[in-house]
């Protein structure tokens, strides 16, 4: 049993120490070398946590991971893992065909589709893009002019990857109300004049466009992660001045904050998923029952360091913030070829 692990930051760093600390045979791959297959060839599974924001990632983690999955290797993340990462208009259609309760989304590849919509419909409304974390490339409609006017661009000179300047106006704001320092704020700004290799790599998007429901009287949205057959959840307060809270940088860790009806349905909505990791976003709507926002394989891993316990599927509390839930990652991967080899 030896598990192939491309070594780049999030997951895979813990993944490594993990594998060190109980002996787990073990080598690391360059996910970017043309050799990639025969690099993996040796070994019964491979691991890569990609990233939303690296463009090689974006151009071919997928097709690599699926390609090896098809041999008969493990992967992570594995198809019904991955393939709607980064994706929020793939996620509309997942959520809505398994009937989870996802804030009321919607899609529009035609220009008058979308201009006819939104005479009927009510605002605000929240326009994001099919890619982006951290709150990036999201927006209130506030009016049937905003939402007239970003329609219009998506049908014509469309968005680039990361709006720059709207990024720095961001990146002001959370300056003035104590979030990020001065040195991020400048960063923010040098990237109008020298963007990032991601946007540059990258055609903008247009050709559609998506809306969700404004969702009133959220001061925070509740993140539940489920691996494997665990879950660990945290409260990020909304932006100082915003509707956003992803991104935000102010987490409540307190288990008395933190909904348990979230943390059930997420393990409800992950049975029929059958993803190996899975990050739900929870908003509450007037009658405050849960809602999803989003679903992502991969999250920030310190954040969740201070997380003071986790539940399993049986929804028991286990006390301690001392869990590796990366650990549980690679011990999913070791199940999964024991399974396979024993049929």
């Amino acid at each position: 049993m030896k598990i192939a692990i491309s070594k780049n930051g999030g997951f895979s760093d813990r993944w490594i120490d993990y594998c060190k600390k109980e002996g787990i045979d073990y080598k690391i791959v360059n996910a970017y070398d043309s050799d990639i297959i025969e690099q993996v060839s040796d070994c019964d599974a491979f691991m890569w946590h990609h990233h939303h924001n690296n463009y090689k990632d974006a151009l071919f983690s997928k097709q690599l991971l699926f390609s090896l999955q098809h041999s008969g290797k493990s992967v992570f993340p594995d198809f019904n893992t991955g393939w709607h990462f980064d994706d929020k208009v793939g996620q509309k259609y997942l959520l809505e065909a398994i009937g989870a309760p996802l804030v009321p989304s919607y899609v529009f590849y035609t220009k008058k589709e979308a201009l006819d919509w939104v005479e009927k419909t009510t605002f605000p409304k929240v326009f994001k893009l099919r890619g982006g974390a951290g709150a990036t490339n999201v927006r209130l409609a506030k009016t049937k002019g905003d939402a007239k006017r970003l329609i219009k661009r998506a049908f014509g000179k469309g968005f680039a990857q990361k709006d720059f300047v709207y990024f720095f106006k961001d990146m002001y704001k959370q300056y003035k109300n104590g979030i990020v320092g001065f040195k991020e704020v400048m960063h923010a700004f040098t990237r109008i004049f020298v963007g990032n290799q991601f946007a540059k790599m990258h055609a903008p998007e247009k050709g559609y466009v998506y809306f969700q429901d404004f969702i009133p009287n959220n001061k925070a949205d509740l993140r539940v992660c489920v691996v494997s057959n665990k879950a660990f959840a945290l409260k990020r307060l909304v932006r100082k001045g915003d509707f956003r809270a992803s991104g935000s940088g102010n987490i409540i860790f307190d288990r008395a904050q933190l909904d348990e009806r979230c943390v059930s349905l997420a393990f409800k909505i992950n049975k029929t998923l059958k993803a190996q990791s899975i990050a739900f976003d929870f908003v509450f709507d007037q009658n405050n029952n849960p809602l999803v926002v989003e679903i992502s394989f991969g999250y920030a891993v310190k954040a969740y360091d201070n997380c003071e316990g986790y539940w399993t599927d049986d929804m028991v509390w286990h006390e301690g913030s001392h869990f590796d839930f990366c650990g549980w990652m690679v011990d999913d991967i070791i199940t999964k070829v024991n399974v396979q080899n024993n049929n």
